[in-house]
């Protein structure tokens, strides 16, 4: 059952008219209700307890009308730990910007005391609640529903987050109970009529937002450095690898430009995953990157670069991101111990200690070993930060800035003939037999940019012919943190 707006394409977007929160203890099956209300696989389900624990936001559009949902981890009032606190704090954000709370229960469970301290903390917010008793499957398990009116929740919808029995039941109710809000000038004003768009109208829409991955390893700091960038306690930090699962994003502006950041799970190879939510998340944490126009490659100072980064930068590669390098925890390593007896007793100098009484790392021969390292990323700039006390981060601004307009880049097929007329092909160093004449050259697209050579032959271009090519087109054109990809066709080929 998929749910779906009932307007036309004339009647325009419409606007949004809330938001709803939906919560519970773990593994009730919040995160279904949400994939199924979203209409797609946007959180991780599975039957391990715990899977969700960042918020996750999402649209649903019903009978006309769209509104936020947002899933929440699993709540269990008073626990100490640190990961459910930490979801618990998440998921009390959530309840703050809710209009209306669905607590979500397992229908094939007893009671629990969970249920009951979650539904009492939810009844002291006086907000509309509605209670959705989970996992009634058929229509004889409804009846055992009615066991949980005595959590006091007045409004009561037995459904199925997993076959969608009751839900549109509960979406209308949600909608009846929903607080009235004005609508903002913006919504008043009805749509335009719809005309053919000026060329390059769409492109320059889509090119208004900028996506933003944060990859890497598990516990190099990427929701650190997400929470740094926008200015939020977004994402959960621990000092538990792997705490992130889900993928979390927020969009902000700076300096006229959107960038919407996603904080991807750590990403490490198959074998060392063992929890299944573990394995998905890192298939998730793929998908997101894909989906992406720009990947922060982020890289531990203190550990350097190892293979698994190395694997994780060759997926961004390979997929056509672009690519920044991030070296975080710089502070770590670029403070002598000298330096900090110093500081300590300056309350106004914030900076991490290195107290191994190593001397502090000198940037440039840092840079050096990380290219040294990940050779095929030559094109990528290196940005040396600490996430913690938010050291260099105007630097990763104005870097993205610079490979979001790199990546989108145009030249016209006069100038790349222009400049194919004055490239010396002798120097490239190509056997005789893979040896090809370039009649001419354009550029067919962009993002990544992408090259069509036409030749005098159906050959495919020897490595290093391509590889020189890129590189006088990057000494000509700059095109700095993005692959190049280059395909060649022979002129009377007409595909």
């Amino acid at each position: 059952m998929q749910f779906e707006s009932s307007r036309t394409a004339e009647q325009g977007e419409p606007p949004t008219v809330g938001t709803l929160a939906i919560v519970g203890r773990p593994n009730v099956g919040k995160s279904t209700l949400f994939n199924r209300l979203v209409g797609s696989r946007r959180a991780i389900v599975g039957d391990e307890p715990g899977i969700t624990r960042d918020r996750i936001y999402g649209d649903v559009e019903w009978i006309g009308k769209k509104f936020r949902v947002v899933d929440t981890g699993g709540i269990v009032p008073d626990d100490p730990r640190l990961i459910p606190a930490e979801i618990f704090r998440q998921a009390r954000v959530a309840l703050e910007e809710a209009d209306v709370i669905v607590l979500v229960v397992d229908g094939r469970t007893e009671l629990a005391s969970p249920d009951i301290d979650l539904a009492r903390l939810l009844l002291r917010t006086g907000k509309p609640l509605l209670l959705a008793v989970n996992k009634a499957d058929t229509p004889q398990l409804e009846p055992y529903a009615q066991e949980f009116r005595r959590l006091g929740i007045k409004e009561l919808f037995p459904i199925s987050a997993e076959n969608g029995n009751g839900i549109a039941e509960l979406l209308e109710h949600v909608l009846s109970v929903m607080p009235k809000r004005e609508a903002t000038v913006e919504e008043a004003t009805p749509p335009r009529e719809e005309s053919a768009p000026e060329i390059g109208e769409e492109e320059a829409e889509v090119q208004r937002e900028t996506r933003v991955a944060i990859i890497g390893r598990p516990n190099v700091g990427k929701s650190t450095l997400l929470n740094a960038l926008t200015g939020t306690s977004r994402a959960i930090v621990s000092p538990i690898a792997g705490t992130t699962r889900d993928a979390v994003d927020e969009l902000i502006e700076r300096d006229g430009q959107q960038y919407r950041f996603i904080d991807t799970a750590g990403i490490r190879r198959k074998g060392k995953t063992e929890l299944m939510a573990e394995k998905l998340s890192v298939v998730m944490a793929r998908k997101h990157l894909e989906g992406a126009d720009v990947a922060l490659m982020l890289i531990d100072a203190v550990e350097g670069v190892t293979a698994s980064d190395a694997t994780i930068a060759g997926y961004a590669h390979e997929s056509g991101r672009s690519v920044i390098i991030v070296i975080n925890k710089w502070d770590l390593v670029s403070t002598p111990a000298s330096a900090n007896t110093a500081l300590a007793g300056d309350p106004t100098r914030k900076t991490d200690k290195r107290t191994d009484g190593k001397p502090p790392a000198d940037r440039h021969v840092y840079e050096e070993q990380v290219r040294r390292h990940l050779k095929f990323l030559s094109y990528a700039p290196v940005v040396f930060v600490s996430a913690t006390t938010g050291r260099n981060l105007d630097k990763v601004f104005s870097t993205l800035e610079l490979v979001a307009r790199e990546r989108r880049k145009r030249i016209g097929t006069g100038e790349m003939n222009r400049f194919l007329s004055k490239v010396d092909f002798e120097r490239a160093s190509v056997p005789i037999a893979k040896r090809v004449k370039i009649l001419y050259m354009t550029q067919a697209g962009v993002s990544p940019p992408t090259f069509i050579l036409f030749t005098d032959r159906a050959v495919k271009l020897h490595f290093s012919y391509q590889r020189f090519l890129e590189n006088q087109i990057r000494a000509a054109f700059g095109f700095v943190g993005t692959p190049i990809w280059i395909k060649n066709r022979a002129r009377n080929d007409k595909k």
